[in-house]
């Protein structure tokens, strides 16, 4: 199985780190994305982040330039019947990312391989939705993507394992390293991880100490190289709570309860750094 033109479904924070990516390494990427606006930011958050390695050095003008130039960015997702790799990074909603997959069914061939960046939803209950279900996989890139070296490989029940060789073979093609997962809901990292944020959001709601104190205790005690609230403002405080909402629906265990603090943040707009405000104030 061979992969050679991409295309990705949203063009949000994960959606243009993903599409820079795959043009970084050589391969024509279609990035699509429902509002104008929304491309247009992206290509202007990926011209910055190519900005920033030609000043460090770390990539010359005419390969940032050559980069750019093989992101196709379109508003019509009928562009993705071409394409032999699909990855759709789009809200973490069950409902949603299926109707985007049934759409990609009905548009791609029959042979594409159709990825969701998925952070925590089943794999096997989204591939149940397609037609052609062993296609199915899941890419789990991380944030912030150009620098993030794992990429989380979650197989549905249903994946074949030519699917699962191919997607794990253009992951190290892109210069990233493949884990394979089974898929259980929060695969692995963020099984582990959501709840750790979770109950750092516990202890500043019962008062026992204050964020940046919190941040600092994990850090120097647990040797961690960024706090644990913080982390959950870059992730998105939103993001965080799907995640345990999936969590906690899906193992009927209250281990993983979202935290009541983390709900009226989410609730009044405190998502962390895209919004502004956080555990900690962005806005300087």
């Amino acid at each position: 199985m061979k992969i050679e033109r991409i295309g990705v479904i949203g063009a949000g924070t994960m959606g243009n780190g993903i599409a820079q990516c795959f043009a970084a390494a050589g391969y024509p990427v279609v990035l699509q994305d429902l509002s104008q606006d929304a491309l247009d930011r992206a290509r202007t958050t990926m011209q910055s982040s190519l900005a920033r390695q030609v000043r460090k050095g770390t990539l010359d003008q005419a390969a940032a330039d050559a980069t750019l130039a093989r992101i196709t960015p379109v508003t019509d997702i009928a562009a993705m019947a071409d394409r032999d790799l699909v990855v759709e990074a789009i809200v973490e909603k069950l409902e949603i990312k299926t109707a985007v997959l049934k759409q990609l069914d009905a548009i791609c061939r029959a042979d594409a391989v159709l990825a969701s960046n998925t952070s925590s939803i089943s794999l096997t209950q989204l591939a149940a939705e397609s037609q052609h279900p062993e296609r199915v996989i899941g890419m789990h890139f991380f944030n912030p993507v150009p620098v993030m070296q794992l990429v989380e490989i979650i197989r549905a029940l249903q994946t074949s394992d030519a699917v699962a060789e191919a997607v794990s073979a253009v992951t190290r093609a892109i210069g990233k390293t493949p884990r394979v997962s089974k898929d259980s809901y929060g695969f692995v990292v963020n099984r582990l991880l959501a709840p750790l944020i979770n109950e750092a959001v516990n202890c500043v709601h019962e008062g026992l100490a204050t964020p940046e104190d919190i941040d600092s205790m994990m850090k120097l005690g647990a040797n961690h190289p960024m706090g644990p609230l913080a982390l959950g403002d870059l992730i998105g405080l939103d993001i965080v709570l799907d995640i345990m909402e999936t969590l906690y629906d899906g193992f009927d265990d209250p281990k993983y309860r979202p935290s009541p603090l983390l709900k009226q943040m989410v609730h009044a707009g405190w998502l962390g750094r895209k919004t502004g405000k956080g555990f900690a104030d962005y806005t300087a």
